[in-house]
């Protein structure tokens, strides 16, 4: 099943390839750094890190912006706020908060690919108030109550 997402190219970002899946099994695509000049995070430090692509989602769906795996095992390099969600009305510049839980500073360049975006389908949540809720084995154990 495949989704049509429309897609604008920024200025920055217009000799970019657009986002591809690596393998036929993928579930993300990457997303590259159009950055125009190397941007370098310090240890503990975090930057905002633009893609040069503007979307436009279908109603009912989601980009989730997830971290690469390879990044964060390597050199620490995480999202803060993982996963990210671009929602169907958004319409600016998807852009991509990295974090460097790592030891040394890590440089982003010009076409690295610094996380992977998942196309989601979103679901509306209708809440029904209720005076009790039904009984589970669980209850209200949580953080730790199924053990380690």
């Amino acid at each position: 099943m495949s989704v049509r997402i429309s897609v604008l190219r920024l200025p920055h970002g217009t000799d970019l390839p657009l986002p591809a899946y690596a393998t036929d099994g993928a579930a993300g695509m990457d997303l590259l750094a159009a950055v125009t000049d190397p941007l370098v995070i310090p240890p503990s430090g975090r930057s905002l890190v633009p893609t040069g692509l503007r979307i436009a989602l279908p109603p009912g769906f989601e980009l989730q912006v997830r971290p690469r795996s390879g990044l964060a095992l390597r050199h620490g390099i995480v999202l803060p706020n993982s996963p990210g969600t671009i929602d169907a009305d958004y319409r600016g510049e998807i852009q991509v908060i990295l974090l460097n839980m790592g030891d040394a500073p890590f440089t982003v360049t010009r076409g690295m690919r610094i996380a992977q975006a998942v196309v989601a389908p979103v679901l509306r949540a209708a809440w029904h108030e209720v005076g009790t809720l039904e009984p589970t084995a669980r209850a209200e154990g949580g953080f730790g109550s199924t053990g380690i």
